[in-house]
């Protein structure tokens, strides 16, 4: 096994044991935002290992920084506390813990046969994760997508702006 794959495999395990862990086994919200953060530097990580050093650039300061101090700033704004999401039952870690060893298992079979399957991968293209390749598909190939995208976006800033507007007291508002 080369250094590449076994780097491939650590930032691959990695990466699914952040996700586990930022689900299932994670009381604390803030917690569960680190795991995200590991999540996300190890696929950073799996980008690198590919030779999208921009592409690995991006996720490492648009989700590890910039998503993940967004949730918090949510979680710290909402002032959630542990008692908040109830007590937890008597089996409840027992059957994260099975259903995450039977996800683990998953992977690994569906790992296994497709491994054999996959013919080997070529030389990637010239200018591959690099910045200019990336910016001249956004703005002809995929400009359509990346609008729609924009407008989405705008779409759920005036919604959310809408709805954390202070409703007046008397006008139906049970504030």
């Amino acid at each position: 096994m080369s250094f590449e794959l076994a780097l491939f495999y650590a930032f691959a395990a990695l990466a699914v044991l952040g996700a586990v862990a930022m689900v299932g086994f994670v009381r604390h919200v803030v917690a569960g935002a680190m795991s995200l953060v590991l999540t996300m530097v190890s696929l950073a990580g799996i980008y690198v290992l590919l030779g999208a050093h921009f592409v690995a650039a991006l996720q490492v300061m648009v989700y590890a920084g910039a998503i993940v101090v967004l949730f918090l700033f949510v979680v710290m704004l909402l002032d959630l506390r542990r008692d908040d999401f109830g007590p937890s039952r008597p089996g409840q870690r027992a059957v994260k813990l099975v259903a995450s060893g039977l996800a683990v298992a998953l992977c690994a079979l569906v790992a296994r046969r497709v491994a054999g399957a996959l013919p080997a991968a070529g030389a990637p293209p010239e200018g591959f994760g690099g910045f200019r390749d990336l910016g001249l598909a956004l703005f002809t190939t995929y400009v359509v997508p990346l609008e729609v995208a924009g407008l989405l976006l705008l779409a759920a800033i005036v919604a959310a702006v809408i709805l954390a507007k202070e409703r007046p007291r008397g006008a139906g508002g049970g504030r």
